[in-house]
Parts: structure tokens; C-alpha cells; sequence
């Protein structure tokens, strides 16, 4: 790590945008510890067996086809930060788009400071993402699966965990999230009008709270419905896992809080709890296909009232 490069990087913010992405990315890399990504042919194997298996037993559960991402990467934290780089690039494009009257400059590198600090930290946290590629501007643009080989080996070792059996949960964990956007060929762009709505909204001074709360509702449904897959097709019971990994969450020094409460990582955990509770309810009575009909149409979507009241969505949908 340097992280006078990192505070260069930064200062010396230059052109024209309301942030400089080269310099987010080197400041980003400078200042974390890019992890080791030395693979012995049985781990590399490992990762492969992990993402098959779980699509065999994914499939199987949910009753839904969908395909693996043609990009599945094992990656070090400098090849995340490099790729979320680019899809952070891509979804602020619009802010960027109307730029700044006042200090430019000065904005320019607060917001390049921001976005560096952020992407640090997620960098040194993520185990594994989907990647649905939002608003990618390339017609053949693919989905992409990215597992975070040192901090998976870090999280597994300082939980006191079986590493190959932690790594199989996060693969199953991402894999859930294909399966959701395979299942529905819509749901990127649903996602997509509703994000470039609030952001553009954002752009111009306002709040479309319509779109955000569209947003998160839908965001509510795909993690409660990977977590419902997760429950179902997992080798074993993974409770343990899950109490452990909460508990490293909720820990850390004040600083570390603070910029999850900023990312609204906390946000995340309610979508994790909501949803989860809302298809595990529908599942009890009406079976995991019944609650995989969520992703047949953009309609079949719970609503916020239905997340809470799963009984309505059930009349509603599979009466």
C-alpha cells in the first residue's frame, strides 16, 4: 500500500467531470493491500465444482432455466476495485453529465476522495458480487460473478470456519442472484429505468422517491428470494455462517460503522430480512415455485404493503 500516492491521486484530480475516475481507481488501489490470489489447481477446481453445483441445485429447487455469466472471475481486491470502477462510472453518468457551477475543481476532488475511500473499503469487505452490468451501453454486455478470493480466505480464517465449505456458501449465494436474473429477462431493465429515474432526478436537485422506493422493493425481493433459494439448496444447514458473519458486521471500530452506515450497507441487511421473510412465508404455504412466480412479470412483483403482508401478494398472484 502507499497511501501518499492515494492522497495524490486525489488532489490531483483533473478534468472536466465532477469526478476523476483514473484517479478513484489509483487511489483506491494505492491505499489496499491487493491480497494474494496464488491458486493451487484443487482451489481453482474448488471454485469451478462450487458454481456448478450450485447451478445444478439451484435449478432443481427454484424449477427456473437461466445460464451462468459467461465472466466468472476468481479476483484479488484490485481486480474488484477495477471493475466497479466501471459500473460505478456507468450509473453516475448522468450526475456527471450536468457537472458543477461552483468550485469545480475543489468538488471534483471531494467527490474523487469519496468514491476512493469507498471503494477501498468495499474492497477490503465484498466476498462476492453478481454483476448484472446495469446500464452497460455495449448490446452484448453479460452478466459477471466475481468471488474476492483474499477476503473470503481472510473472513473464513478470522470466524474460525471451514474455508472450502465458507467459499461454497458464498458461490451458492451469488450463483441465487443469476438464477434470479435469468429467470427474469426483465428485471435488469426494470431495475434500470427505476435507477436512471433517481438519478437523474438527483441530478437535477430533486428526489423522485417514487423510483428509490420502487428500487428498493425490488432490490428487497432479490435478496429475499436468494436467501429463500439459499435455504433450500445449500448442502446443509449454514445458520452458523450466517450468525458469525453478522456478528463480524456489527463489530468494528467507529470509523468503520460510519462509512457502512454512509453506503447504507445497513439498508442492505433489512432488504436480506425482509425479503427473506416474505418468500419464506409464501414458500410455507404454497410450495418454491409458487414464490419463483415473482419473476414471470414486472407486475408479479410484491409491493411494499405485500412485503409485509404476504397473504395479499398470494391472492394477488397465485390465488
Amino acid at each position: 500500500m502507499n497511501l501518499f500516492r492515494s492522497v495524490r491521486a486525489v488532489t490531483t484530480a483533473s478534468g472536466t467531470g465532477v469526478i476523476d475516475w483514473d484517479a478513484v481507481a489509483e487511489a483506491a488501489k494505492s491505499s489496499t493491500d491487493p491480497g494474494d490470489l496464488t491458486l493451487s489447481a484443487e482451489e481453482r477446481e474448488g471454485f469451478a465444482s462450487d458454481v456448478r453445483d450450485a447451478r445444478t441445485r439451484l435449478q432443481t429447487v427454484a424449477g427456473v432455466e437461466f445460464d451462468l455469466p459467461d465472466t466468472v472471475e476468481v479476483q484479488n481486491r484490485h481486480h474488484w476495485i477495477d471493475a466497479n470502477v466501471r459500473t460505478f462510472r456507468r450509473v453516475m453518468a448522468p450526475v456527471e453529465e450536468h457537472g458543477v457551477s461552483v468550485l469545480p475543481g475543489v468538488t471534483r476532488v471531494l467527490n474523487t476522495g469519496t468514491m476512493a475511500v469507498m471503494l477501498s473499503f468495499l474492497a477490503n469487505n465484498v466476498l462476492g458480487q453478481y454483476d448484472p452490468l446495469l446500464l452497460a451501453e455495449a448490446d452484448d454486455a453479460d452478466h459477471g460473478l466475481y468471488f474476492v478470493r483474499p477476503n473470503i480466505v481472510k473472513v473464513a480464517d478470522s470466524l474460525d470456519v471451514d474455508y472450502p465449505r465458507f467459499r461454497r456458501w458464498i458461490a451458492f449465494h451469488e450463483v441465487a442472484h443469476a438464477a434470479e436474473f435469468g429467470a427474469a429477462p426483465w428485471l435488469s431493465t426494470h431495475l434500470e429505468q427505476r435507477m436512471e429515474q433517481g438519478i437523474e432526478a438527483l441530478a437535477d436537485g430533486g428526489v423522485d422517491r417514487q423510483a428509490f422506493r420502487e428500487l428498493d422493493t425490488a432490490m428487497t425481493a432479490v435478496e429475499g428470494y436468494a436467501e429463500l433459494l439459499m435455504d433450500w439448496a445449500f448442502d446443509d444447514d449454514y445458520s452458523d455462517l450466517r450468525a458469525k458473519l453478522d456478528a463480524r458486521r456489527s463489530g468494528g471500530g467507529p470509523l468503520a460503522q460510519l462509512i457502512r452506515r454512509a453506503l447504507g450497507l445497513g439498508l442492505k441487511r433489512r432488504q436480506y430480512e425482509r425479503g427473506a421473510a416474505f418468500f419464506t412465508a409464501v414458500a410455507d404455504r404454497r410450495g418454491v415455485q409458487a414464490a419463483s412466480r415473482v419473476w414471470d412479470h414486472p407486475d408479479n412483483l410484491p409491493t411494499d404493503e405485500e412485503l409485509d403482508t404476504p397473504e395479499k401478494w398470494i391472492l394477488r398472484v397465485d390465488p
